[in-house]
Order: C-alpha cells, then sequence, then structure tokens
C-alpha cells in the first residue's frame, strides 16, 4: 500500500528535521523560500519526509556534478 499521500506521511518541521539530521531553522527557510515542498496547516508546516530525502539528494546529486565540471 502506498502511504505517500495519507495524513500518516505528513511530520512536523520538528521531527522531520530530526529524522534527516538537519536544523529545523534551515528546513523551515528552505519551505518558505520554495526550494522544500510542504504543506501549511494553520501556522504549522508539514512535511512528506521522502519527498524531502528526494529534493535533498537531488540537490546533492546536482552540487556534487557542479563541482566535478568546476574541476575539468
Amino acid at each position: 500500500m502506498d502511504t505517500t499521500n495519507t495524513p500518516e506521511a505528513f511530520l512536523p518541521l520538528r521531527r522531520v528535521a530530526a529524522r534527516l539530521g538537519v536544523p529545523a531553522a534551515w528546513l523551515r527557510a528552505e519551505a518558505h523560500a520554495g526550494r522544500v515542498p510542504h504543506l501549511r496547516v494553520g501556522r504549522r508546516l508539514l512535511f512528506n519526509t521522502a519527498t524531502v530525502e528526494a529534493v535533498l539528494s537531488d540537490r546533492a546529486a546536482q552540487e556534487a556534478k557542479g563541482s566535478a565540471d568546476a574541476h575539468e
């Protein structure tokens, strides 16, 4: 069963930040800048952990490619 879009799949900012090992303030700033997908429920930001992991993985791959291109 795919739980990607079920309510249980969305966790509060601090839990996702702790799971991913990133500062909550950084994750909040990335969300507000539109670089990390999230849901806003009232004042709370909710994130799908798998989606955030994918965004971070893609960003790391792009940065690695960029630094490899710079050394050529």
